[in-house]
């Protein structure tokens, strides 16, 4: 079968590997798309994700749709093979005392397509996929494969969006339109938020924020300002400094931040000086839990939150897929299609 393999900086291929043996307790997939992530991009461009180096050959992918390679029990029913599914890729890691309900941090967790851990664990970007039954969702015969495939990233943009309440008829600012922030306009729409802003550096990533639901667009650096004081929610998708910055200056007295990108692990120059004058609320976010289900749910009732793909290459064109995937001018969410 074929696979994709980073096995370094800059050093990716399209590898022929065997296919997964058959484990009990799992059942195999076949990926037919799979999204190419920041982190699957500072894999193969930085050969690490902040800490978490290459320190054998990975599979990259975590936001896979598929079918079902072989007929599977669930919860006591026979699933057919061919039935179109998508993975969740979490495994749960050690239980919290007090965060029984915040699965998502408990330490030791593993997740598809990950360096975290050694071995790392492989991902989605193969013809063959070995996963838990438990990670199963069978999409609805509504919502087609290709759609399907943004569960995972929709689901990281409910997460965030849970941290910060119900935000219908509220006014919303996404800081960054990369492919979560536009997911964020779009979920934060299909929720009812009042106005959604979005910002970011470049033209092209705002042209889409419009078009999945944006009131407002702001490209910075081009005389653009964005409003002080003027958001009940901010959340701040870009993962830079001056992004959280601006989220202070941005969000409402009383209102909620919350902090989606992630930030480099090291110092840097923040003020947050309107915490205390405003009582700002700064929540963090990470990856996400049900939100999956809820995010299967939301795809299938606004298909037009597929507009986010902008492009979609076979496996045997993907170094050509991360470069477009890398230029953020051109490109939304890029699919890899097996």
């Amino acid at each position: 079968m074929r696979s994709v393999v980073i096995s370094g900086k800059r050093n990716m291929s399209v590898a022929e590997n065997p296919a997964p043996a058959q484990v009990s307790g799992t059942v195999l997939v076949a990926p037919k798309y799979v999204g190419i992530c920041g982190s699957d991009l500072h894999y193969y461009y930085d050969g690490a994700v902040g800490a978490f180096a290459i320190r054998e050959p990975l599979t990259p992918g975590h936001e896979v749709s598929g079918v079902l390679a072989e007929d599977t029990v669930v919860d006591g029913k026979t699933i057919s093979a061919g039935t179109p599914v998508a993975i969740h890729p979490s495994t749960w890691g050690t239980p919290v005392p007090g965060l029984e309900d915040k699965r998502e941090v408990w330490p030791g967790g593993r997740y598809l397509g990950s360096a975290a851990t050694m071995p790392h664990t492989q991902g989605a970007m193969t013809e063959r996929l070995a996963v838990r039954p438990d990670q199963l969702r069978v999409l609805p015969d509504t919502l087609p494969l290709k759609r399907g495939a943004l569960a995972e990233p929709l689901g990281v943009a409910l997460h965030g969006l849970s941290q910060a309440g119900d935000v219908r008829g509220k006014r919303v600012l996404v800081s960054g339109s990369g492919p979560i922030g536009l997911l964020a306009v779009a979920a934060a729409s299909a929720q009812g938020a009042k106005e959604i802003a979005a910002t970011d550096l470049l033209s092209g990533p705002l042209e889409r924020a419009k078009a999945l639901g944006a009131t407002q667009t702001i490209q910075l650096g081009q005389g653009a300002e964005v409003p002080q004081n003027a958001f009940d929610v901010v959340l701040e998708c870009s993962g830079t400094p001056g992004g959280v910055t601006q989220a202070f200056l941005a969000i409402a007295l009383g209102g909620v931040i919350v902090q989606v990108g992630m930030l480099k692990n090291e110092a840097s120059a923040i003020n947050l000086s309107s915490i205390c004058a405003k009582e700002v609320t700064l929540r963090g976010t990470f990856r996400f839990d049900r939100e999956f289900d809820d995010a299967i749910r939301m795809l299938d009732e606004n298909p037009s939150i597929e507009n986010v793909i902008t492009h979609v290459f076979p496996i045997n064109e993907v170094e050509n897929a991360f470069a477009v995937a890398h230029d953020a001018q051109v490109s939304g969410k890029v699919l890899i299609a097996l």
